[in-house]
């Protein structure tokens, strides 16, 4: 059984496409992955749970969150780095 699909709207003016010089396509698509990222970023999501929402693969997404900072293995990079350096 399938479970079912909630769809969320928001609403935002025209002014925003034109000030990120963003399509409205373009846009909506940064805007699910952000909301996953924070989600997943809060600990409130896996990163199955937050690839889904943005509308990708898993792996896609962890390769992904290294844009905002983030670790897939939920350790912080730099915390990592040092980690690594001290092996």
């Amino acid at each position: 059984m399938a479970a079912a699909t909630n769809v969320l709207t928001i609403p935002y003016p025209e002014d925003l496409l034109l000030s990120l010089k963003e399509s409205k396509e373009s846009f909506e698509v940064e805007a699910r992955l952000l909301l996953a990222v924070k989600l997943y970023e809060m600990g409130r999501v896996s990163t199955g749970l937050a690839a889904q929402l943005a509308g990708m693969d898993r792996v896609s997404f962890m390769f992904s969150l290294d844009h905002f900072g983030l670790s897939p293995i939920g350790v912080d990079p730099d915390e990592l780095e040092q980690d690594l350096a001290n092996a």
